[in-house]
């Protein structure tokens, strides 16, 4: 390494504590978020396989979507209609979404006999349940919060993990672009280094596309957009801990009480037979969701809430059937667009099936990189120890990371507050070192 770049980055084994602490605060994380979230991957064929025997039902559908809402709310004293999904096919049960106490719960309803077939609470289905482990480990924004850190610090693994990999003088392509194989703990530290080049840019976009999802990040965008003007609406994508009854009725930044009915009446269901077949007509990308007027003889709202959200649409159908107001994902602000596109990319929904099998491929490439880690850290580590890499005497940082750490501070300001707080503590240790007296030098010979 020249002088002037021995100034401006840190010693390579600075940057390999850096890069072995946050690693091991963020492996087990990142083997979570990768099981979870290849689960979620395939959220449309798990939702599919769940449900297939309420999707193919004998018998000849008779009942109005009406008389199917009415058999729900029957089934359910005390709630009232938050939605009305289009069933998948002709021979499907009828999906109804009600709210009691500001809970979501989905009733399967026999569209031949209006049969409740099943009732499940919204938060309780699976592929919500894997959601909420996920992005928020099941303890709300508190989770939120953790995952966001976690995040954060992936940045900083990736950075420093780049920083090491970077081909030294004299070395040829192998262990740089393909890993060495068959040589014992030398193949390990290439499948993690080699590895990590490769998924290293899907892996930050997928970081980038998930931190308008997180809490604090999610919100401090949404006063970005308060303070600068319409960037965005802020609408389309769930901010923290948000119930499944605020997401469904679509508006997750509004504030709604969930307790209080859509309609003056729970029954007014006048307009729903003639909304349901102008939507059915309309062919958009499913789940198609009817929501109700917040008030009676008001017009129905129809949107395709699809995981690819480029495909969303919404708009209004009058008593009458008529269609008003169409708003396309086209017509959307700028970075509810740009947010739009990585949340889809995200959920491997943006471009089919390839979306999927690249995000699996990015999801096994991490997990390939952890347990190659993990080998690493046991053989390394001496017993009953941590087997951190050695600290240097001179612990120079440089100006480059300095200014990286200050950038990356104020864009993440979690890892901002964390890397604070931690050189804060590195100067009052070194404070407490230089004030404690040295042991009395042994003179020669005795």
């Amino acid at each position: 390494m020249s002088t002037m770049s021995s100034r401006f980055w840190p010693d390579e084994r600075t940057v390999w504590r850096w890069h072995f602490f946050a690693g091991l605060f963020c492996l087990p994380f990142v083997v979570l978020l990768c099981l979870t979230g290849t689960i979620y991957l395939f959220k449309p064929q798990i939702d599919q396989l769940i449900d297939r025997r309420f999707d193919h039902l004998p018998g000849h559908p008779t009942a109005t979507p009406a008389r199917e809402v009415r058999a729900a709310l029957a089934a359910l004293p005390g709630a009232h209609l938050l939605a009305y999904e289009l069933p998948p096919g002709p021979a499907a049960a009828a999906r109804v979404i009600l709210v009691r106490q500001g809970e979501a719960i989905r009733v399967l309803v026999d569209p031949a006999t209006c049969a409740v077939l099943k009732i499940v609470p919204e938060e309780s289905r699976f592929e919500r349940i894997v959601f909420r482990l996920h992005g928020q480990l099941l303890l709300g924004n508190a989770g939120s919060a953790v995952m966001e850190m976690v995040a954060s610090w992936t940045f900083v693994l990736i950075g420093t993990g780049l920083f090491l990999w970077w081909p030294r003088k004299g070395r040829n392509a192998g262990g740089v672009l393909l890993p060495h194989l068959g040589k014992g703990r030398r193949t390990w530290r290439d499948l993690h280094a080699v590895t990590g080049l490769w998924v290293s840019l899907l892996l930050a976009l997928f970081l980038l596309s998930g931190l308008p999802w997180s809490f604090l990040w999610g919100h401090a965008l949404a006063r970005v957009e308060t303070t600068v003007g319409r960037l965005t609406t802020i609408k389309a994508w769930e901010i923290g801990a948000v119930p499944a009854a605020v997401s469904i009725a679509g508006q997750p930044m509004a504030g709604m009480d969930m307790g209080a009915p859509a309609q003056e009446s729970g029954d007014d269901l006048a307009g729903l037979d003639r909304a349901v077949t102008a939507a059915s007509r309309l062919g958009w990308a499913t789940p198609v969701l009817l929501t109700p007027p917040r008030s009676s003889g008001g017009n129905w709202t129809v949107r395709s809430d699809a995981q690819d959200r480029p495909r969303r649409v919404s708009a209004e159908i009058t008593p009458s059937g008529a269609l008003r107001g169409v708003r396309r994902f086209a017509d959307k602000p700028f970075m509810d667009r740009l947010v739009g596109y990585g949340v889809a990319m995200h959920e491997g929904q943006l471009f089919g099936w390839a979306n999927q099998a690249l995000n699996l491929i990015v999801a096994l490439g991490l997990l390939v990189m952890s347990a190659a880690a993990l080998v690493i850290w046991t053989r390394r580590r001496p017993p009953g120890r941590l087997g951190a890499p050695p600290r240097l005497s001179n612990r120079r940082v440089g100006w480059g990371a300095v200014v990286s750490m200050v950038v990356f501070g104020v864009i993440l300001p979690e890892l901002g507050a964390a890397l604070l707080m931690l050189g804060l503590a590195s100067a009052l240790a070194d404070l407490r070192r230089k004030g404690k007296p040295r042991p009395p030098r042994q003179l020669a010979g005795r």
